[in-house]
């Protein structure tokens, strides 16, 4: 006798779709979490923005905004640590003929155009970049971006021997490269805060006029 293979079950059918509405619905909440944060700050200053604020404007629970960041600095940071990945992704993609230097400043140019990407504001400002011009202008949240940095620092320093095939411990040229690179980016950072204009393309023209003065910063007097 011939076996009827039983229908394929709809709840089975339907567990994705629910767990990418789930992921979704987890999303928006964040980003609401971010844009009233950021709207708070602009207007009040981060230091005077408490978290139950944050939280009123967007009409949740301070233990939802819990589920997301452990404070208001964790959510400022936390796109740091975006950039971060997103920069050591870029760098790991790099051709291997790239020199460390050129190699770190392509991975810059692309991480920044992927962690943008699709997320312009209106007026053509960067979310993210946003966020780091509210980091550049607070001393609090900058003293601690300082900090943090540390652990990629030591990352990137990880990765450049490795393209390089030499030992970080031995050969100190990855650690002084980026601790150029770093300089590189945060001089780019301030350049570009002081010009007021919160585009994607201002900041990779201030890099770029940064890493173009490199060679006449360190090669002799500058008269």
């Amino acid at each position: 006798m011939q076996q009827v293979s039983a229908a394929p079950s709809a709840s089975t059918g339907s567990a994705p779709a629910e767990s990418q509405r789930r992921e979704r619905k987890k999303r928006q909440t964040r980003d609401a979490l971010v844009h009233a944060a950021l709207t708070l700050f602009d207007a009040k200053g981060y230091d005077h923005t408490a978290v139950r604020e944050i939280t009123d404007a967007v009409d949740v629970s301070e233990r939802t905004f819990f589920r997301y960041f452990a404070n208001k600095e964790d959510l400022a940071l936390s796109f740091i640590r975006d950039g971060s990945a997103a920069l050591m992704r870029e760098l790991a993609a790099r051709p291997a003929a790239e020199p460390p230097m050129t190699a770190l400043g392509n991975a810059f140019r692309a991480s920044l155009g992927a962690i943008t990407a699709g997320e312009a504001q209106p007026g053509g400002e960067s979310l993210y970049l946003r966020v780091i011009m509210l980091i550049v202008t607070t001393p609090t949240l900058l003293a601690a971006h300082l900090r943090a940095r540390n652990d990629q620092d030591e990352e990137v320093v990880r990765v450049l021997a490795e393209r390089e095939g030499v030992d970080p411990v031995a050969d100190l040229r990855p650690r002084i490269a980026v601790a150029v690179f770093g300089g590189l980016v945060f001089t780019a950072h301030q350049a570009w805060q002081t010009e007021g204009n919160g585009s994607v393309e201002a900041m990779l023209a201030a890099y770029d006029a940064c890493a173009a003065q490199l060679p006449s910063a360190l090669g002799g007097h500058w008269k």
